[in-house]
């Protein structure tokens, strides 16, 4: 066969050019999810300083409130770009939160568990992003120290409608501790 329909066929069946594409495709892939992958490291090292995580008690005592939904991660206050990932508390995950009078625990499936004894709890919002994640229906936002850092942790309920519960008994729990405080000293 010659003439223009070989000419035709030969471009369409240009197997080593399209390897060759497709080779190169998944080399820079690769390379982005390394380079990725490399300023999660850097930034963990950068974090590296951040006191351990208290450990969870294995009774928290009777729970005021419970609620499923979704860990979307932790940041510095005030800059909710600037996630924490120390710890795994940039990990996104399915959580079960349950706030007592002691404190505050998130459990995560997949994830560290986390406890805030209620001495770290600094407050609540609502807000609608944290750690580049915006969330339309919003999230809770749960202020804590961790030692002397300051930290944020979103988490969106699987019932957005019970958001303002658990900044009311949140900010109720952190502000009653902190008068008790003031007056033991």
């Amino acid at each position: 066969m010659s003439g223009p329909l070989a000419a035709g066929q030969a471009q369409v069946t240009n197997w080593p050019g399209y390897i060759g594409w497709t080779v190169g495709l998944a080399i820079v892939v690769g390379l982005v999810y390394w380079l990725m992958r490399q300023g999660w490291n850097w930034r963990r090292t950068l974090q590296s300083d951040l006191p351990p995580l208290p450990e969870v008690p294995a009774d928290p005592g009777p729970a005021t409130l419970t609620a499923a939904g979704r860990f979307h991660g932790t940041t510095t206050p005030g800059n909710w770009l600037d996630r924490v990932v120390a710890h795994d508390l940039g990990t996104r995950s399915l959580a079960d939160l349950t706030l007592t009078e002691r404190g505050l625990l998130v459990r995560r499936p997949g994830a560290t568990d986390l406890w805030i004894p209620v001495e770290q709890l600094a407050g609540a919002r609502l807000d609608s992003g944290i750690a580049g994640k915006v969330v339309p229906s919003g999230l809770l936002v749960i202020g804590w120290r961790l030692g002397a850092t300051g930290l944020e942790s979103g988490v969106r309920l699987d019932s957005p409608d019970r958001h303002a519960d658990w900044v009311s008994a949140i900010l109720e729990l952190s502000t009653r501790t902190q008068q008790t405080e003031g007056t033991a000293s």
